[in-house]
């Protein structure tokens, strides 16, 4: 439990940097996380939402529609939309590669939600992983992929970013000889606000080992995911 005396933000923060880690928004800090924290943490960011009403001048005592907003969105942004920051990763059952599998593996499309970590606007989207097993590789199962990725995009952050942490939590689950990451998303921060251009997407990869360096296998990989799809 967390020191009563100062927010629970603050006793977090201080033990991030007393072990001199970072803790940029699309970082996890589940380790420094104890119990009652996340609770109390809802609790303060509730009252800070508040006020962020009161300085929207929005009457929270006489309108029924946002009277309880405070509380909601503290537990939508701890919980649901960016619980990837403060829960741990989800446990992932690894096989060793008993039949020695060589072939290229795909997985997707699966459906992903996070935030832009510039406007805290939706990036909702798709991607598609690529796997080159060699016989030293583990094997999981084919929903953990969906469960790593969420646990991976339930934080604000960019696109660049996200599928690149991506990757590089497969590579230390699977160690494979190759692994490629496509996604592909609609931005709200574009949709929303600027612009406003519905109709524009990103797309971005990221390839390693086999499929960095064999050209035909990553043209097989990308024809097969056929993004039109």
């Amino acid at each position: 439990m967390s020191d009563s005396s100062q927010p629970v933000s603050a006793v977090i923060r201080a033990r991030i940097a007393a072990a001199k880690q970072r803790f940029h928004a699309n970082d996890n800090i589940a380790e420094f996380m104890q119990p009652g924290d996340l609770e109390a943490l809802i609790t303060e960011v509730e009252g800070k939402f508040k006020a962020v009403l009161d300085s929207l001048v929005i009457d929270t005592e006489s309108d029924h529609n946002t009277q309880d907003t405070a509380r909601r969105v503290a537990k939508m942004y701890l919980t649901e939309v960016f619980r990837g920051r403060y829960m741990a990763a989800p446990p992932v059952t690894e096989f060793p590669n008993a039949e020695r599998l060589n072939e290229l593996m795909i997985v997707g499309p699966v459906t992903v939600r996070s935030a832009c970590s510039h406007h805290f606007c939706p990036i909702m989207g798709r991607l598609w992983i690529g796997i080159m097993p060699n016989e030293h590789s583990n094997l999981i199962g084919l929903s953990k992929y969906a469960r790593l990725a969420e646990w991976v995009m339930s934080r604000p952050q960019i696109q660049e970013e996200a599928i690149t942490q991506m990757a590089e939590l497969l590579i230390s689950k699977v160690s494979p000889d190759g692994l490629a990451v496509v996604m592909e998303a609609d931005h709200f921060c574009m949709h929303w606000r600027g612009v406003r251009d519905s109709g524009a997407k990103m797309i971005n990869s990221v390839m390693r080992g086999s499929f960095l360096k064999n050209a035909p296998l990553r043209r097989e990989f990308l024809s097969l995911i056929n993004l039109k799809g």
